[in-house]
């Protein structure tokens, strides 16, 4: 439900999306790192007024990879990388589900496992903003899925798994993405172009 008056929002994907997605499952903070462009780009949807909020899947956890405290230990320095830049989060959400892990409780199926909305919802109980005016912005099948069923405007990037997403399988996907961007920062233009 639209509420009059309120922000729009930006629903964001970390790896792949704000950061490279080149260490697989990153549990060491000191190996965290943005890309160049993340900066820029984060600062030009704030300036339009968005809302930003990070949704990621991490089942490093439920794999027994790493566990909430390394995560959070990560969180905290892309936080202050973000912080440098000028750039503040509204929200950083994450789901340490992974039906097929070995670490309960998370070895589970869970609505907060993008494609599931889980993270969308929470994040709409705590924050008001226009969600028909609010993007998902991603590089993976998961992230479109997500953005279309919570009733986003989606933009995949090219960027971490989005190319290989896109060249195998996009014409089979059951959602498709709205539109598809080279990067973060092409992703943050073209936004800027289309918001009202």
């Amino acid at each position: 439900m639209t509420r009059k008056g309120t922000k729009p929002a930006v629903f964001l994907d970390r790896d792949g999306c704000i950061s490279p997605d080149r260490y697989g499952y990153v549990s060491d903070p000191s190996i965290y790192s943005l890309y160049p462009w993340t900066g820029e780009a984060l600062r030009l949807l704030q300036k339009l007024g968005f809302l930003l909020f990070v949704v990621t899947n991490q089942s490093g956890i439920a794999r027994g990879l790493f566990d909430i405290p390394a995560l959070n230990k990560v969180h905290a320095r892309m936080h202050r990388l973000l912080a440098a830049q000028k750039v503040r989060l509204t929200g950083v959400y994450f789901s340490p589900y992974f039906a097929a892990g070995t670490v309960p409780p998370y070895n589970i199926h869970h609505k907060d496992r993008k494609p599931g909305i889980g993270m969308y919802e929470r994040a709409r109980r705590k924050h008001s903003f226009d969600a028909g005016r609010s993007w998902m912005i991603g590089d993976r099948k998961t992230d479109v899925e997500f953005g279309r069923k919570a009733g986003l405007k989606t933009i995949l990037l090219l960027t971490g798994e989005g190319a290989g997403e896109m060249m195998y399988g996009l014409a089979d996907w059951e959602y498709q993405p709205d539109f598809i961007a080279e990067n973060l920062l092409t992703a943050a233009k073209l936004i800027q172009i289309l918001h009202k």
